[in-house]
C-alpha cells in the first residue's frame, strides 16, 4: 500500500506535476486494449533516466509495485496495474528522437517515442525501419521492444527484435545498465539485451534504444491472389518462398472473413470465386526487381492452385486491393457479439493442417472461427465468434475452444503469440507452451533481475 509520505517522497524527485492520484488519471491507466481494469495508486511521469533511477530504488527498499507503460495499447493486459502500485508512464516526457545515425545506420530512440513517427523521420532521409504493427499509428517503441511486436511486412524484414542493436534500462534496484553497442558485431558476455526484448516490463525499465536501420526500398507493387479455398492459399504460401518469392507481406482471408466483408462492405470489390485470398506487397530497388517477384508469385500461384492473380495498377488500385485485409477484423463482427481473438502462431509448412485443426474446433462447440493474419510469417489471427455473450454457457464453450487451440498450436510446434505478447490474458495457458523446467529457468530469470518483485509482477505468469 502506497503511503502519503511515499508519494511526498517521489513528488521531491519529479515534480508535483509529474506525479497524478486522483481519481480521472487512475481511471485513465487503468485500461488496455483488453477492456480490463486494474486502478494503480498513482501515476507517474518520469523526465528522464535519473528520475526512473530514483523512482526504482525508492520503490526497491519500500516494496513498491511499478508497471511501465507506454501508450497502453496491448491486447493482453501487460501495461495493467493488476497489483495496484504505481504506473510509470514514459509517453508525456521520454518520448524523443535522440539521433539519427546516417554513416552507423541506426536511430537513437527514447522509448516514448511512437513508431509511425519513427517511420517518418528515418523515411525522410532515405532510410527504412520496417516493423509496422497494426498499432503504428499509436503505439510506442519502448512498447514494441517490450513485447516483441511484429507487423506486416514481417514476412521479408522480420520483427522487432531483429533491429534492436543495444539498449539502456534501469534495473529494479535503480542500477543503470547498458546492453548492446552499434557495432554490427558483439559477442562479448550475455545478450543482455536479448533477454529484455519481449520481457513485458517485468525485468527492467528501458530506457533507450539503438535500432537498425536499412535503406528504403524505391519500388513497390500490390498484388492479390485469389484461391478456391483457404487451404489450397495455405499451401502456396509456404511452396511459393520454396520457389524463391520475397514479398515484404502475405497476408490471408479466410472463406469466412471474405462473407463477411462482402456483407459488412459491399462496395469492397472481391472476386466472386475467392475461397482464400492472400494479398501483399513486393518491393525492391528497381523496377525490374518488383516485376521478377511478381512473376515469380504469379506462377507460384497459378501451380499451387490459384484461379486469379492481380496487380495493383497504382498506389490507389494498391490501397483498394489492401482493404479488404486492413477492414477484416470489424468485418467478422456479423457473427457474434463477443470476439475471442488470439494471435497464434505456428511454422508456415503448418498452416494449412493448423487452419483445418482451428475450423474443426470451432465445429465442435458450435461457434463459427473466422481466421486471417499474417500467411507469410505462420501467424494467425483466430477469432472465435461468440453469438450472445450475454450466455454464460457459450462465454465458457468460446474459452473452452480458445484452449484446445492453444493446445493444438503448441503440440504442433506452434506458439502462444506471434505478436500481442502473454500478460494477463495468457499467463494461465503457460504450462500448455513451456514444461516445468522451462518456467522455472524464466522465475530465476525474473528472480535475477527483480529479487523483490516489485517491477510488473505476476505478468505471464511469473
Amino acid at each position: 500500500m502506497i503511503e502519503k509520505e511515499h508519494l511526498d517522497y517521489l513528488t521531491s524527485i519529479v515534480g508535483e506535476e509529474n506525479v497524478k492520484a486522483d481519481k480521472a488519471h487512475l481511471i485513465a491507466y487503468c485500461y488496455d486494449a483488453t477492456r480490463e481494469r486494474f486502478e494503480p495508486d498513482a501515476v507517474i511521469f518520469p523526465r528522464d533516466e535519473q528520475d526512473i533511477s530514483k523512482i526504482l530504488r525508492f520503490c526497491n527498499e519500500n516494496k513498491i509495485v511499478i508497471v511501465p507503460r507506454g501508450a497502453g495499447s496491448g491486447f493482453t493486459g501487460g501495461a495493467l496495474p493488476s497489483n495496484g502500485g504505481i504506473i510509470l508512464s514514459l509517453e508525456r516526457h521520454m518520448n524523443k528522437l535522440l539521433e539519427i545515425d546516417m554513416e552507423n545506420m541506426v536511430g537513437v530512440v527514447q522509448p516514448g517515442l511512437i513508431n509511425m513517427d519513427f517511420q517518418k523521420a528515418v523515411e525522410e532521409v532515405g532510410l527504412f525501419y520496417p516493423p509496422d504493427p497494426a498499432s503504428e499509428n499509436y503505439s510506442t517503441l519502448g512498447g514494441n521492444v517490450s513485447e516483441n511486436a511484429g507487423g506486416m511486412r514481417a514476412a521479408k524484414y522480420g520483427i522487432t527484435k531483429d533491429y534492436v542493436v543495444a539498449l539502456r534500462a534501469v534495473l529494479p534496484n535503480g542500477e543503470i545498465i547498458k546492453a548492446g553497442k552499434k557495432t554490427i558485431k558483439d559477442v562479448a558476455g550475455y545478450n543482455t539485451a536479448g533477454i529484455l526484448i519481449a520481457s513485458e516490463g517485468t525485468l527492467a525499465i528501458i530506457t533507450e534504444i539503438t535500432l537498425k536501420l536499412i535503406p528504403k526500398p524505391k519500388f513497390k507493387q500490390t498484388y492479390m491472389g485469389v484461391f478456391p479455398d483457404v487451404n489450397k492459399a495455405m499451401n502456396a504460401v509456404f511452396k511459393s518462398l520454396a520457389a524463391g518469392a520475397n514479398p515484404v507481406a502475405m497476408e490471408f482471408l479466410d472463406a469466412l472473413v471474405i462473407k463477411a466483408l462482402k456483407e459488412k462492405f459491399p462496395q469492397v470489390e472481391l472476386p466472386e470465386n475467392a475461397g482464400g485470398i492472400l494479398v501483399g506487397d513486393v518491393d525492391g530497388s528497381s523496377q525490374a526487381e518488383v516485376d521478377s517477384q511478381i512473376q515469380t508469385l504469379k506462377e507460384a500461384f497459378a501451380k499451387f492452385g490459384s484461379v486469379g492473380f492481380i496487380e495493383a495498377k497504382d498506389e490507389a488500385h494498391g490501397n483498394s486491393l489492401w482493404f479488404a485485409r486492413r477492414n477484416a477484423s470489424p468485418a467478422t463482427m456479423i457473427y457474434g457479439t463477443k470476439k475471442l481473438n488470439e494471435d497464434i502462431s505456428v511454422p508456415r509448412s503448418k498452416l494449412p493442417e493448423a487452419l483445418d485443426a482451428i475450423y474443426a474446433i470451432g465445429e465442435k462447440y458450435g461457434f463459427n472461427v473466422p481466421c486471417f493474419g499474417h500467411a507469410g510469417d505462420g501467424n494467425i489471427h483466430v477469432n472465435v465468434m461468440v453469438k450472445d455473450k450475454t450466455n454464460p454457457k457459450e462465454m465458457e464453450d468460446g474459452h473452452k475452444a480458445i484452449e484446445d487451440i492453444f493446445q493444438m498450436v503448441c503440440d504442433m510446434g506452434g506458439t502462444l503469440s506471434g505478436e500481442h505478447g502473454i500478460g494477463l490474458s495468457k499467463a494461465p495457458f503457460m504450462n500448455i507452451a513451456f514444461n516445468e523446467a522451462e518456467i522455472e529457468l524464466f522465475r530465476s530469470i525474473k528472480k535475477a533481475f527483480d529479487p523483490n518483485n516489485i517491477l510488473n509482477p505476476f505478468k505471464m505468469g511469473l
